[in-house]
């Protein structure tokens, strides 16, 4: 991975948060705002995308940051279709994609952007996540149509096949002939499939575990119904994970992986009924609907 982005523009050295826009893609997310407030105020370039979000988030965004561009599709155009719409209006030559339940420092921020000016082969750079104990999650690895990642955790930067979408720092010029998220992927492996596609064109991806970002997973969204959402996690995830097989392994390997899983599943649901959990009762209910849903695209 040693291809250097030309064109670049690159901002002078010292990680300046004017060459930087974050972008935030919500849903029922507006009890997220005032966390991300610490960096958002301090960021000139702000665009939050909002997937129909029904308790005032596109509102309360405006409220709190005043200089942000904020989208309103009224409807759930998808993680990833959501993020394109608002990286097609960056002017600056990064990008920080920033998940709602995702807390990033501006000093954080900043250690990115200076790892990327310095090192300009990177297209793709991310912070170390963790829990709200300060535990490290596993938020990178090598991409999983190849080996499986082995050994420690990095202490210091390393080059990976993937990393979780939930913070990642984009060099826009990076993007220009491989394009940014397949919008296929509803929710789930949406990230999965960019990393691919940036690793088989020997484009960096970074960690940089010296940077942490404090990551409440599955935190982003609320709203009145949670069961709801439960549902939609597990019928999005699943036949994402269809997609991701049918995409990059074969539709005939995607057809034989959902006749299995819609068998476990089918198994499964009764005993989750008697062991009893709403969330993950709706869970697996969306994941069994997605599985009877899913058709192969050809």
């Amino acid at each position: 991975m040693g291809t250097v982005i030309p064109g670049d523009n690159l901002p002078p050295r010292g990680g300046a948060l004017d060459h930087v826009t974050v972008v935030v893609v919500t849903h029922e997310s507006a009890h997220c705002l005032s966390a991300l407030n610490g960096l958002l105020a301090h960021c000139p370039n702000v665009i939050v995308s909002d997937n129909g979000s029904r308790d005032g988030t596109p509102i309360k965004s405006r409220e709190f940051w005043a200089h942000a561009i904020v989208l309103e599709h009224g409807r759930n155009l998808g993680f990833g279709a959501a993020n394109n719409r608002a990286l097609a209006r960056v002017q600056t030559p990064f990008a920080f994609l920033l998940n709602p339940d995702c807390v990033m420092s501006v000093e954080g921020l900043q250690i990115l952007l200076r790892w990327a000016e310095e090192h300009p082969e990177t297209a793709l750079l991310a912070p170390q996540l963790v829990n709200a104990s300060g535990k490290s999650e596993v938020n990178y690895r090598w991409p999983q149509t190849l080996w499986a990642a082995r050994g420690p955790a990095a202490s210091g930067p390393v080059s990976v096949g993937f990393v979780c979408g939930a913070a990642m720092l984009f060099r826009m010029a990076a993007f220009r002939d491989i394009g940014f998220f397949d919008e296929h992927f509803f929710l789930y492996y949406e990230d999965d499939d960019l990393c691919l596609r940036l690793f088989n064109a020997h484009l960096g991806i970074v960690v940089l575990p010296s940077v942490q970002a404090v990551h409440h997973s599955r935190g982003s969204v609320r709203g009145a119904t949670p069961w709801r959402h439960e549902y939609g996690r597990g019928f999005h995830h699943v036949q994402s994970k269809l997609v991701f097989a049918a995409k990059y392994r074969s539709v005939d390997e995607a057809r034989r992986l959902r006749g299995w899983l819609l068998l476990t599943t089918t198994l499964a649901l009764p005993l989750r009924a008697l062991v009893f959990s709403p969330k993950l009762l709706a869970r697996m209910f969306g994941r069994w609907r997605g599985l009877i849903q899913w058709s192969a695209r050809g």
